[in-house]
Formats: C-alpha cells, sequence, structure tokens
C-alpha cells in the first residue's frame, strides 16, 4: 500500500541550528499518526513545513508519490491545518467564519451552507452558530478551529497540540471528536506532549527528541523496542516471598529482575503466561494465600524517556540494557484482585485485631487471569 504522506530525509534549519534533522518516515491512509516530545523538540516547525509554511533546507515530502516541495497546490487541496493558535476571526460567527473559508477555497455557496451545517453539527456547535467567536469558551473555540480547517474536505488533517490548555474533561471530548473525524475517512497527523492520551488514540507514532527521530512504530511495537518483560505484581498471606521466587526458580522460571517491596513481590519476566502458571502451582505448594496479582507493560511516557537516554535513530528493535524496564515500569493493564483485605504490619504475621484473610481460590484465579490474557 503506497502511503499518503511520505517524508524522506527532512531537515529545516533556523540559522546554523537545525530544529528538524533528517527525519523519515511514511503515514498511511486512515491512520491517526501521532507526532510525540517534548516542547521544543521540533514538532511544530515538522508539521509547518508538512504543509509548506516553511520551506525544507533538505530532503522532500511525497504525497502519493507527487513532490509536496515542487507542487504546493496539492498541500492546498489535500491538507487542513489546526494550529495551537486559533485561525478564525474573533469578530466573527462560526457561520460566518466557515462561509469565509468556503470562499477562500472557491467553493460555491450551496455547498458551503450544507458543509457549514454539517461540521457545526458534527462538533456539537449548531446551536451556538450565530454567537460571536469570541464569546464561545475555550473549547469551543477549538472546535470550531477544527471545522475552519475540514471545511474543504481534506484527505489529511494536520493538528497542532489540539488539546492545549484544555481541562481533562475537554482534553477527552477533542479526541473523541478526532476519532470521529477519523471514521470519516480523514487521515490525522497529530502532534502532542501529552503521551499517555496518545497511545489510545494513535495507530502509529513518531517519537522525536532534540531534532531527531528516535522511533516509529505502533504503540505495543515502541513499547516492545523498549522491553519484551512484563511486571507481575504479587501479594499474598502470609507472604514468604523469597521462598515463592527460590520456587519459581527452581521450576525454571526466567526472572530478569525481582524487587522486593514490604507487602508484595514485583517479578520482571519475558513469559508472564508461564510464570503465571507456575505461580499457580507454587502458592498452592506453599500454603500461600493469593489477595492480588497485576501484570503490566510500560506506558508510553515510560518507553519515550527510556529511549532518550539514547541515541537511537533506527526504525528497527535495539537492544536495551537489561535493567533499564526497572527504572520506569508502573502499574497499568491487567488487574485481578482476588481480596480486597490487604495487612498493615509485617509479612509474616497478622496484628492483633485483624482477621486472617480468607482463602481465595488461587488457580482458579491465575486461570482466569491467563485465559483473558490470550483472548487480547
Amino acid at each position: 500500500m503506497q502511503p499518503i504522506v511520505s517524508l524522506r530525509n527532512i531537515t529545516k534549519k533556523f540559522g546554523k541550528r537545525a530544529v528538524i534533522n533528517d527525519i523519515s518516515f511514511d503515514i498511511y491512509e486512515r491512520e491517526i499518526f501521532g507526532i510525540m516530545g517534548e516542547s521544543g523538540s521540533g514538532k511544530t516547525t515538522l508539521l509547518r513545513t508538512l504543509i509548506g509554511f516553511y520551506r525544507a533546507d533538505g530532503g522532500h515530502i511525497y504525497s502519493y508519490g507527487q513532490d509536496l516541495t515542487k507542487y504546493p497546490e496539492i498541500v492546498k487541496k489535500k491538507f487542513g491545518f489546526a494550529s495551537q493558535d486559533n485561525c478564525f476571526y474573533q469578530d466573527l460567527t462560526p457561520m460566518e467564519n466557515l462561509k469565509y473559508f468556503g470562499k477562500l477555497y472557491k467553493i460555491n455557496s450551496k455547498v458551503i451552507r450544507q458543509r457549514s451545517e454539517q461540521l457545526l453539527r458534527m462538533v456539537d456547535l449548531w446551536a451556538a452558530k450565530d454567537r460571536v467567536a469570541q464569546d464561545l469558551s475555550g473549547g469551543m473555540q477549538r472546535r470550531l478551529d477544527l471545522c475552519c480547517a475540514l471545511m474543504h474536505q481534506p484527505r489529511v488533517l494536520v493538528l497542532d497540540e489540539p488539546t492545549s490548555g484544555l481541562d481533562p474533561m475537554l482534553r477527552k471530548h477533542m479526541w473523541s471528536l478526532i476519532q470521529k473525524i477519523n471514521e470519516t475517512g480523514v487521515t490525522i497527523i497529530v502532534s502532542s506532549h501529552l503521551l499517555e492520551e496518545m497511545e489510545h488514540l494513535c495507530t502509529s507514532i513518531a517519537m522525536i527528541k532534540e531534532s531527531k527521530l528516535l522511533g516509529k512504530g505502533t504503540p505495543d511495537q515502541l513499547k516492545n523496542l523498549y522491553s519484551r518483560n512484563e511486571e507481575i505484581h504479587l501479594e499474598t498471606y502470609p507472604g514468604r516471598y523469597r521462598h515463592i521466587v527460590k520456587r519459581l526458580m527452581e521450576k525454571g522460571i526466567s526472572l530478569s529482575f525481582v524487587r522486593y517491596e514490604k507487602h508484595k513481590v514485583v517479578m520482571y519476566t519475558p513469559n508472564a503466561e508461564k510464570a503465571l502458571l507456575a505461580i499457580a502451582n507454587t502458592l498452592q505448594e506453599l500454603n500461600e494465600n493469593l489477595l492480588e496479582i497485576e501484570i503490566n507493560k510500560p506506558t508510553l511516557s515510560e518507553v519515550f524517556e527510556a529511549f532518550s537516554r539514547y541515541k537511537v535513530v533506527q526504525i528497527a528493535p535495539m537492544p536495551f540494557p537489561k535493567d533499564t524496564s526497572k527504572h520506569a515500569l508502573k502499574r497499568l493493564l491487567i488487574r485481578k484482585q482476588a481480596n480486597q483485605t490487604r495487612q498493615t504490619g509485617s509479612q509474616e504475621y497478622v496484628p492483633l485485631g485483624h482477621e486472617t484473610p480468607k482463602k481465595s481460590n488461587t488457580m482458579e484465579a491465575l486461570q482466569s487471569l491467563i485465559k483473558s490474557r490470550k483472548q487480547k
């Protein structure tokens, strides 16, 4: 399948400083393609170079084989752009703004009316169509800016930090709207520093740091570049964790790292399913009562943090030090709790006034967890 957008060795300099340096990647139709990085990493410059606002100092940008640097009119027809700063007129109403942008794109009046109503209804602004734009809330203004960028029915919508400055609820609404636009067939290219939000929205992500591409792939591919280990949090009663770990290693379970905490043990393993089966048997053998178990993978924020420690320019997987995962992994994905009771004293005894936790069906609980993982 031919990419809808291809960047090849794109470089942009301001003076002698390269703000984006030799960046290459492909974007395919109907993708939600994320460009993530810290503030000042070059995200905005890259997007503005992509749409032709800046002229690249090196490299080429193609759309279906056509060089956009040579044919800028293709960008005007196929691309829509919404920047961090709203681009509509504050003293016009939403309907008046859309009519103005429609005329800029030489759309006939009948289509302008139809398209304006369609867009305003899609973003829930139809009731506010006759209010002056400066009187709209921040979230409503951001949605109006999206409508202006979509007025000419572009095939590609480029969004620079679309949720910047919005509160968590408005950010969630904006991401839902972006997904809705994507479902109409529009390819989305979006930049953000809110990595955890992009993880759940984007089909592919390019990570940029200090003007260079660190890595590109699906969220899962990027996570696998970082660490093939999963982390198992295990809490049992009475909690003889060193005996549990010793027995697991005797069974041949590969544990790359083990961390003992006050009321639990955290184990890192490349084969979580095999480890879970062994844990189930071991807990029964040692007469340990399962209280809680969790299995986690790294978040994209943690992947980016790990990549930033290394000069990664390849898209292919790279080896990282074995102990990388222990610096950043946190609980995120699968939670299986057999008993809500938590102990407040030593691992080896129950303080007076606390009841011994009721036994859970350890094997049944762990087998259920294994089954749910295989179905994903």
